[in-house]
């Protein structure tokens, strides 16, 4: 089982293994359509598409964030007619350094399906080692997906975040965006900028090594222990725009060792829908 990354080399092994199924998790936060047109052009072989509001999302609310969770029960249907059974090692992949990959990563935990990786290095690893493309639409035959209720103790509300900045909760609240749109310098997609106030600034980038793939688990953990400090890992609470980019720092976390931390679903763009609710602005630093 793979519960975090795959390479490359071990995906071109299981191509063609029916106990595995790929899918292909690339989009654009600022052009919905672009996940589709790239995958119509070409992708992994066998690789089925999801679309981030359209599969991994739920409608957008007044209350609510951009990408709010998906229905869970309509989640698991779709995860089914694509192939996805109780046993099936599902592996994800994007062209955003995981983001996206991500996502699916996280959703699936939260679903109970703990064989869940994300393609390391992606799209781009892919075609950087002249590995076979298609554009072939395969039509996978459907299985069971074990519906099970979601896990409650996975992600935090946004109330339960507000009781966290009162001091009514203790955690540690980590923002995976970028150091400009945290600070509040510029917010190029939400209308308000600044971030929830006690929050660290954890850009999901800093995840990566140079080459676009995860930096090793050693260094990692080293990141991610500096930044909590005396908070356990199962006291963080991962966050970003829209609850997406913030899977990127769980899944890092997961494969440093550092289990159990949540996400705020909601995220920023849930969290500014009440001007009631305070926004800080600094220049704190990143790590």
């Amino acid at each position: 089982m793979f519960d975090t990354l795959v390479e490359t080399e071990v995906l071109v092994a299981h191509l063609d293994d029916p106990a595995w199924v790929l899918f292909d998790c690339r989009s654009v936060l600022t052009d919905p359509g672009a996940g589709a047109r790239a995958y119509a052009a070409g992708h992994i072989p066998g690789a089925r598409h999801l679309h981030l509001e359209k599969d991994l999302s739920s409608p957008v609310t007044p209350e609510t964030g951009r990408h709010p969770l998906p229905d869970p029960k309509q989640l698991a249907e779709k995860l089914g007619s694509a192939g996805v059974g109780r046993h099936t090692q599902v592996v994800a992949y994007d062209d955003a350094g995981g983001v996206y990959a991500s996502r699916l990563w996280w959703l699936l935990r939260w679903l109970g399906h703990r064989e869940s990786a994300v393609l390391n290095g992606g799209w781009q690893q892919w075609l950087k080692e002249e590995r076979r493309t298609d554009t072939a639409v395969p039509a996978p035959e459907a299985r069971h997906f074990p519906y099970q209720e979601p896990s409650r103790e996975a992600w935090l509300s946004t109330q339960d975040v507000l009781e966290q900045v009162r001091g009514r909760r203790h955690g540690l609240l980590m923002d995976a965006r970028a150091p400009a749109r945290f600070r509040g310098d510029e917010e190029p997609i939400d209308p308000v900028a600044g971030h929830v106030p006690g929050a660290m600034n954890l850009p999901f980038t800093a995840n990566l090594a140079e080459d676009g793939r995860f930096s090793a688990p050693a260094t990692l953990r080293h990141r991610f222990e500096a930044a909590l400090g005396n908070f356990n890992p199962d006291q963080a609470v991962s966050m970003c725009g829209s609850g997406v980019t913030a899977c990127h720092n769980l899944l890092a976390m997961e494969l440093a060792g550092m289990k159990h931390a949540k996400l705020y679903a909601g995220s920023w763009s849930e969290w500014i829908r009440d001007p009631a609710r305070p926004v800080e602005k600094a220049s704190a630093p990143s790590r």
